[in-house]
């Protein structure tokens, strides 16, 4: 398998409805090649950038990233760069590395609402947290998202209380979603984050009592299902149902599901639907989810890696960037 096309920037933008009050680009996730729900949204005059991180697996299935799952990288790193000097405000809903850039280029003279990392969060979200934190002082206005709230004349952006990664008590944490809206044309943008599904009940109750128009969340991680409780995945797919009839919103859904190789057909009920779409649909693109086709690209190279170990790594370990090439374990619902 060759490397997947490259999706430029002006084909990015202008591949969403110009007319809609509120214009959502995904600018990196799995169907776009690399770990990320780096997103960016303009709503009337003001322009946001959602969760600027992008990561690869250091190991699948034994196997490091292939050269396409870098050159994804790169350019989804170039992507959210560019989209970067755009905006004026920039979410980070938790402190995953697939999830926001701990160099403050990205933020800096800017407002920046981020997740409390003094707040229902602990271990190396908490550390990485605080990093940002100190690195942003002096170099942009640095708010803490939980539960926060504004207008602007037409457009009101609101904050969930701390939600959880995955199932209710799960050692991931919490992440904040956020809420954009026009209120003048009655559309409702929600960006859920790594909710999973969801897979926890309060946060489907809580994604329902926002009736988006248009939800953007992970979808639940049936390529690890094994380390979850029995029957998680399909609660998660249950969830999303009650979401989908209670509002009648259209869904993006990627990240955590599309990891899966088998994605298309375990979340059938979802996608037949024809309300759920991945990421790169949403853009007008065939998914690229080189991650799940990581066997294939290394099946088709002319020489075979040399095997990863798994060593006993924390669950927070199991990405990379760019510029950090390290071991960690073949994959968590991070």
């Amino acid at each position: 398998m060759g490397r997947p096309a490259e999706v430029p920037r002006r084909q990015i933008y202008k591949s969403v409805d110009e007319a809609a009050a509120l214009k959502v680009i995904p600018l990196a996730a799995e169907s776009l090649g690399v770990r990320s729900m780096a997103t960016y949204v303009e709503a009337g005059d003001l322009a946001i950038l959602i969760d600027p991180g992008a990561t690869l697996a250091p190991a699948r299935w034994g196997l490091p990233p292939a050269g396409a799952e870098w050159e994804a990288l790169r350019r989804a790193n170039d992507r959210i760069s560019a989209y970067a000097t755009r905006a004026s405000l920039v979410f980070v809903s938790h402190y995953h590395e697939d999830h926001f850039r701990s160099d403050p280029v990205t933020y800096a003279g800017r407002t920046v609402l981020a997740k409390d990392p003094r707040r229902m969060i602990a271990g190396t979200q908490a550390r990485r947290g605080l990093a940002l934190w100190k690195a942003l002082e002096g170099q942009a206005s640095v708010e803490s998202a939980d539960g926060w709230r504004r207008r602007d004349k037409a457009v009101e952006l609101s904050v969930s209380p701390p939600l959880p990664h995955g199932v209710d008590g799960t050692a991931l944490g919490y992440v904040v979603a956020l809420v954009v809206s026009d209120v003048v044309q009655r559309e409702r943008f929600v960006f859920a984050s790594d909710v999973q599904g969801p897979l926890s009940a309060v946060a489907a109750a809580w994604l329902i009592q926002q009736r988006p128009t248009l939800l953007y969340l992970s979808g639940p991680p049936s390529y690890v299902e094994r380390d979850l409780p029995v029957g998680a995945v399909q609660r998660g797919v249950d969830h999303l149902r009650r979401v989908l009839d209670a509002t009648g919103c259209r869904v993006i859904m990627d990240h955590h599901a599309l990891r899966d190789p088998g994605f298309g057909t375990r979340f059938e009920a979802l996608w037949s639907t024809g309300r759920v779409v991945t990421a790169a649909a949403h853009l007008g693109l065939e998914p690229t989810p080189l991650e799940a086709r990581r066997r294939v690209l290394w099946s088709d190279a002319r020489k075979p890696p040399v095997p990863v170990r798994r060593p006993a790594a924390s669950i927070e370990s199991a990405t990379i960037t760019r510029a950090t090439r390290s071991v960690a374990r073949r994959g968590t619902a991070q």
